[in-house]
């Protein structure tokens, strides 16, 4: 063979590997992104307001309403219609999970402790609070990371724009929706969610 020919073979190996390469590459990252897209509200672990372990994949097959809490804020008497709501559908398949946040004007500045205490003795809370995180934010939780961004939940984008965010989680983990800050535990839009 002589030289020429060589160095036609080479190339031609060389152009075999470089495109094996780029389809392995393309199939990785579409594994990948697959991977991610099925990532759930069930995919997460957290705390709760005592330090235990919480497992978000305990709530498979329930309706999920997740808050960012404070406890000086002018929407906190919204613990009392949350209450309200969680006894009336806790037994349908429903659960409520609060996340004290200190990200607006500094209206939770409690320990875990303080706030357990705040919310039970203020407004008797009997559903689940978690341990104080970051809803927003560069120390933001991977909790509301998912709930917030759209390439991370597959359905919308829902900036928190104040304490009392609601967001609404399906029986199978996916993101449905969200409510505003203002918008009542026990507005038409919530209950009916809860209710269909």
């Amino acid at each position: 063979m002589n030289k020429g020919a060589r160095l036609l073979l080479f190339g031609l190996q060389n152009s075999y590997s470089m495109k094996n390469l780029i389809l392995f590459l393309s199939f990785f990252l579409f594994l990948s992104s697959v991977v991610d897209a099925q990532k759930n509200f069930h995919s997460f672990k957290t705390q709760t307001i005592d330090g235990k372990d919480f497992d978000l994949a305990s709530l498979k097959g329930k309706k999920v309403l997740v808050v960012n809490t404070a406890s000086k804020c002018g929407l906190t008497p919204q613990y009392k219609e949350l209450e309200a709501l969680y006894k009336q559908y806790k037994d349908k398949n429903f659960v409520i999970i609060g996340f004290p946040a200190n990200n607006f004007l500094s209206q939770e500045p409690g320990s875990n402790e303080e706030i357990a205490e705040f919310c039970e003795l203020n407004y008797g809370v009997t559903f689940p609070m978690m341990s104080k995180i970051s809803v927003k934010g560069k120390d933001q939780d991977p909790i509301y990371k998912w709930l917030t961004s759209k390439t991370e939940n597959g359905k919308i984008d829902a900036e928190v724009s104040w304490n009392f965010q609601k967001f609404m989680i399906d029986e199978n983990g996916e993101l449905v929706d969200y409510a505003s800050p203002r918008e009542k535990p026990l507005s038409d839009k919530i209950v009916s969610w809860i209710e269909n």
